[in-house]
């Protein structure tokens, strides 16, 4: 009987590791790292503290001392929540239930918004997180302008002038 009890242990716990790293992964290509530096244990927490998160490297050097790495820890998962546009609720998630929430925000919905880009004199308003709005709905789309036609307005003068000819 102990056996069977420590092999599905043993089992769970590989299943555990297996979707952690696979979540991970996928959360790194969102940020537009390499996927394969979640296998990779210290380099993992660089990539997520300096590259996905953009804190400084002080914040990694900090993770890995014990006790401070705890005050480390809850600023670092916080902002890689604040990174997919989610608030410190989600980031404490990370923390305490990382096995539910980092699932989700790599195989949810949720965008990667921390991406960095250089900013050129031309564009000092510039908002890294603008998406311009989609319009898939064409039909009634009422920003745009009409063309006229003659049938519109018979009243108006415009249509009882001669038209000029262009010349070439």
């Amino acid at each position: 009987m102990d056996n069977i009890c420590g092999l599905l242990w043993f089992l769970f716990m590989i299943a555990f590791v297996v979707v952690m790293i696979m979540s991970m992964w996928k959360v790194f290509e969102k940020a537009g790292q390499p996927g394969w530096a979640a296998l990779v244990p210290i380099y993992n927490m660089y990539i997520l503290t300096c590259e996905v998160a953009k804190l400084e490297i002080m914040w990694f050097i900090l993770s890995l001392i014990p006790l401070v790495n705890i005050v480390a820890a809850f600023v670092i998962y916080i902002e890689v929540a604040k990174k997919f546009g989610q608030g410190a609720g989600f980031g404490i998630g990370l923390i305490f239930l990382g096995f539910i929430f980092m699932p989700m925000l790599a195989f949810g919905d949720y965008r990667y918004q921390g991406r960095r880009r250089l900013k050129s004199s031309y564009d000092d308003d510039f908002d890294d997180n603008y998406e311009r709005p989609r319009d898939d709905d064409d039909e009634d789309d009422d920003r745009r302008p009409r063309r006229r036609s003659r049938d519109d307005d018979e009243d108006d003068d415009f249509n009882d002038r001669p038209r000029r000819r262009r010349r070439d």
